[in-house]
């Protein structure tokens, strides 16, 4: 649609492409974790509607809805960064627990026992599980593993299915969902339990320690340290061209 002076109409491009915000704002929502409301992903969504009508120009040589699609997508991922509440200190005591977990795998050639992550990391099991406990959230993606800053590529660049660079298309791709099922299978079986309560059966961490009989404090425990297990799983299939 166009003005009398030939110009596209930047008020009929915002609204027609409404509906695009709120479809890209569900398909991310789906994988991100319950404190992530899909209204404020809609809310930055539309500012960067309101972004690509106002920068596109038709001699860009692309469809509006192509240059539209990455200037909202590239706005919910900033607003997701910038609400990320993880402490960074948190976030790298876990990726120090997901490499002693992949070193202690490949030694041992079983999930190692938390003694032993614990020994690995020079910690008490009463320190190990402490920073477990910090880390209560603890998630199996991270916004910032879309751009990781402190590394040049990054495990989810191998599930990758073109060289598009979309990051939602990568988690979408089949090869990633069965690396995340094999994830889930080589778990210790509780840990894979504990999951399946949480995520499947949807129970709240207090009703899964009734179910195992065990404290709410030591199903967080339990579900940072199966996590912690599932990026690491993640993280060898990427490198060894396993997924």
């Amino acid at each position: 649609m166009y003005t009398a002076s030939g110009k596209s109409d930047k008020s009929y491009l915002l609204r027609e492409h409404v509906p695009l915000v709120k479809r890209l704002a569900y398909q991310l929502k789906a994988r991100l974790p319950p404190s992530v409301e899909v209204d404020d992903l809609v809310q930055a969504g539309m500012i960067g509607l309101l972004d690509a009508v106002n920068r596109y120009e038709d001699t860009h040589g692309a469809q509006f809805e192509t240059y539209a699609v990455q200037r909202i997508r590239g706005a919910m991922l900033d607003e997701l960064r910038n609400t990320d509440w993880l402490p960074r200190g948190v976030r790298q005591n876990m990726r120090k627990i997901e490499t002693a977990l992949s070193e202690l795998q490949q030694k041992l050639g079983r999930p190692p026992t938390e003694t032993e992550v614990a020994k690995s990391l020079k910690l008490t099991l009463s320190e190990y599980q402490d920073v477990l406990n910090d880390s209560g959230g603890h998630q199996l993606v991270y916004y910032e593993d879309f751009h990781d800053p402190d590394t040049k590529e990054h495990f989810l660049d191998h599930f990758c299915i073109d060289d598009t660079g979309d990051p939602l298309q990568d988690l979408l791709h089949e090869d990633f969902r069965d690396a995340v099922i094999g994830a889930i299978d080589a778990l210790p079986e509780r840990e894979k339990l504990l999951m399946g309560l949480y995520y499947e059966q949807q129970l709240n961490l207090k009703e899964i320690g009734a179910v195992m009989g065990v404290s709410e404090s030591r199903v967080s425990q339990l579900h940072s340290q199966a996590v912690a297990r599932m990026r690491a799983f993640l993280r060898e299939r990427a490198w060894t061209g396993l997924a």
